[in-house]
């Protein structure tokens, strides 16, 4: 983890989440880029596995994802590191009338050995929650364990290569910012005056790790290589034309070998073994 311990990346993480857990899920619904994303995420879980599917969310915030997949006919466990977003998930989960098929618990990723027994048709992960993981490699090796045989694992994670932030952060002199996502080490993310400890990954390292672990890769393709990154969120309202079209390029090109490593985020589907 570079100069900071574990215990210390999961306790500032969990911080942040926790500070801006109250406003999170409407910023990102505010983000058009973070919408488009989502979905593009979404359905690929759909078209992976079937209504009344069992789905493990790793990583599953103020339920952004858990209560419209309850509402599509999955049934759903989330689990959250952050005490305050798993209250966000429990009441949102309350209003929409979903306690029948949805529920979160207070765990972490690394704390899915603790999870009431059961097995999965599916996990799934949006937005980087498994960039968080200190052990990524142990963290395979449990989320393994809770999937059935066949079953899949559908992720959004966070990319090395990004064009946009490259381009960007040299146009301003900062070499530093431009190659941040290349460190082999836990990086501090900001958010909100908080830290977010991230490590990021290429497909092929990710796809590794979980192969490791019984996975075989599926698919994978770019979330925001010609698109921009969520954070470019103003220029995006700005030009929405001109970003729904390169989400619209990303989805004809984004599974091509290079792209599909090039971008903000990269989808990926791995199935059990």
């Amino acid at each position: 983890m570079g100069v900071v311990t574990a215990e210390q990346a999961l306790a500032d993480t969990r911080l942040a989440f926790d500070h801006v857990a109250a406003g999170y899920d409407q910023s990102n619904e505010h983000n058009p880029i973070l919408v488009a994303m989502r979905s593009r995420v979404r359905r690929m879980l759909e078209q992976s596995v079937l209504p009344g599917a069992r789905i493990l969310d790793l990583g599953s915030g103020p339920g952004t994802d858990v209560v419209p997949l309850a509402a599509a006919g999955y049934d759903v466990t989330g689990i959250d590191w952050s005490p305050a977003m798993v209250a966000e998930a429990r009441r949102r989960i309350y209003e929409a009338g979903m306690a029948g098929r949805a529920r979160v618990q207070n765990l972490g990723i690394h704390q899915l050995p603790d999870l009431a027994p059961a097995i999965f048709d599916a996990a799934y992960s949006n937005f980087g929650a498994l960039n968080c993981v200190v052990d990524l490699p142990l963290a395979a090796r449990h989320v393994a364990a809770r999937i059935r045989p066949r079953g899949v694992l559908v992720a959004s994670v966070i990319g090395r290569a990004c064009p946009w932030e490259i381009g960007l952060y040299l146009a301003r002199a900062s070499l530093s910012r431009a190659t941040l996502r290349f460190s082999r080490h836990a990086v501090a993310v900001p958010l909100e005056g908080r830290t977010v400890w991230t490590r990021y990954y290429s497909p092929r390292e990710f796809a590794r790790v979980f192969s490791a672990a019984g996975f075989t890769p599926v698919h994978v393709r770019t979330l925001g290589c010609t698109a921009p990154p969520p954070y470019l969120q103003a220029f995006a309202e700005r030009h929405p034309r001109l970003v729904a079209s390169l989400h619209g390029l990303d989805d004809l090109i984004g599974a091509w070998p290079v792209v599909r490593a090039l971008g903000d985020h990269f989808l990926i589907v791995m199935r059990r073994a």
